[in-house]
């Protein structure tokens, strides 16, 4: 069974998630995670998303407000036994259509240049690469997208 549960960052499955995903971008960005770290702080996200496969929770994402037509996707992580099968596509999918519910139009997002498949996964779900915004401007290893949500 799938399921995806809406919820804050206060929930303890995204909390461990959320851990696994920051010692991965650890050694992913070396010296420069601390840098990305001050951005990526989950104690004020209301929007977050659980994703579970046999009552397992397996990945996550979220968003938070950036002004008043726009969210910012954060948090995205999928176990890596689980990756390759779609469940981070789901993910997203899933933040998008909630942002959009409650009357966001744009989606935008930064990544690394050392998660290759992250970059992929943003492309392959119609997200487009934009100047690096707020404090990822200026950013060798950042890369930002965003995309438009759909009307309903």
């Amino acid at each position: 069974m799938i399921d995806l549960l809406r919820t804050d960052s206060s929930h303890p499955d995204f909390i461990e998630l959320v851990k696994a995903l920051d010692l991965d971008l650890a050694l992913r960005d070396g010296e420069e995670h601390s840098f990305y770290a001050q951005f990526n702080g989950i104690d004020t996200l209301h929007h977050c998303l659980i994703f579970y496969q046999g009552g397992m929770a397996i990945g996550c994402g979220a968003f938070k407000k950036m002004d008043s037509t726009s969210v910012e996707i954060k948090r995205m992580y999928v176990l890596p036994d689980y990756r390759g099968k779609g469940f981070a596509s789901t993910i997203l999918l899933g933040l998008e259509n909630w942002a959009n519910e409650i009357g966001f139009k744009k989606a935008v997002l930064e990544t690394g240049k050392k998660q290759p498949e992250a970059i992929q996964l943003y492309k392959k779900n119609g997200y487009q690469i934009i100047e690096n915004y707020g404090p990822y401007q200026g950013i060798e290893n950042s890369v930002c997208f965003e995309k438009q949500l759909n009307k309903s």
